[in-house]
């Protein structure tokens, strides 16, 4: 079997027509997304069907298709999936409350994501080397211009900028190593821009 861990990775191959990488993520994520899909709506036959066919799309769009997060990709689409499920049958009030509440699960789930990245990334500038941290931490946390920097340090604005640029590689290095960065946190994270 193989075993690759870059999500990404495994979605380049896809693209290539790598079924081998195909069943990979088939088998990484379809008991997950059963599992989550069971418990919004407690229809084990129709879950199964969603979960089939938003595996077969990911197979007819493998080219064409732009995902940058895998995971939040094919929960979103279960979820979505669902939801066209209970608006086009008769949806009951058990199963919209059960659908709320998934809802606010997954909005909860996503800011906890969001508090460990942000610890993650405290980590990440609390390991960078001494003068590099400072600048750092005095450009992008406590917002100051790059010659306030370069005049109370008294060095030139160029090093404030080589230190700004050197962090910002550090950082993303490592979060690219534990696979957390992805161009849209960049937006959360405007420092690290």
């Amino acid at each position: 079997m193989l075993r690759i861990s870059n999500t990404q990775e495994l979605l380049r191959r896809i693209a290539l027509d790598d079924i081998d990488a195909f069943e990979e993520i088939y088998k990484t994520y379809s008991g997950k997304m059963l599992v989550y899909g069971l418990n919004v709506l407690k229809k084990r036959e129709i879950i199964e069907d969603i979960v089939q066919n938003i595996f077969t799309d990911l197979w007819v769009k493998r080219r064409d298709v732009n995902i940058s997060n895998l995971q939040s990709y094919l929960f979103r689409a279960v979820k979505y999936q669902i939801f066209n499920h209970l608006r086009s049958n008769k949806l009951s009030q058990e199963d919209l409350t059960r659908f709320n509440i998934i809802d606010l699960s997954m909005n909860i789930s996503r800011d906890l994501e969001y508090s460990e990245l942000e610890e993650i990334i405290q980590d990440c500038v609390g390991k960078l080397p001494g003068r590099c941290q400072q600048i750092f931490v005095l450009s992008r946390y406590q917002h100051k211009s790059n010659k306030e920097i370069a005049t109370a340090l008294d060095i030139s604005m160029q090093a404030v900028k080589n230190q700004i640029s050197k962090a910002i590689g550090i950082i993303r290095y490592s979060l690219q190593q534990e696979e957390l960065i992805i161009p849209v946190l960049l937006l959360n994270f405007p420092f690290l821009s």
